[in-house]
C-alpha cells in the first residue's frame, strides 16, 4: 500500500496506510526547518514513513503548488 500526498499551500492531506490525515504547513517547516515551498515530497514522506521508498526525482512543494 502507497502513501498518497496532496500537496496544497497551506499544508499536506495524507492517506497512509488507510488512515486519512493533514500535515499543516507549520508542522511541516517545523519537521524540516525549511520554508514550505522548499520543502521537497520525499521529506514530507519522511515525515510519514520511517522508511519510505524515495523513488524519482523529488518535487518542491513550490513547484508542485505552482503546477510545474
Amino acid at each position: 500500500m502507497s502513501t498518497i500526498l496532496s500537496i496544497e499551500d497551506d499544508g499536506v492531506d495524507v492517506v497512509y496506510q488507510g488512515t486519512e490525515f493533514r500535515l499543516d504547513r507549520d508542522l511541516i517547516e517545523e519537521a524540516t526547518e525549511k520554508d514550505y515551498p522548499n520543502v521537497t515530497d520525499h521529506e514530507i514522506l519522511q515525515i510519514v514513513e520511517s522508511d519510505p521508498d524515495l523513488t524519482g526525482e523529488p518535487r518542491r512543494v513550490g513547484d508542485v503548488v505552482a503546477g510545474a
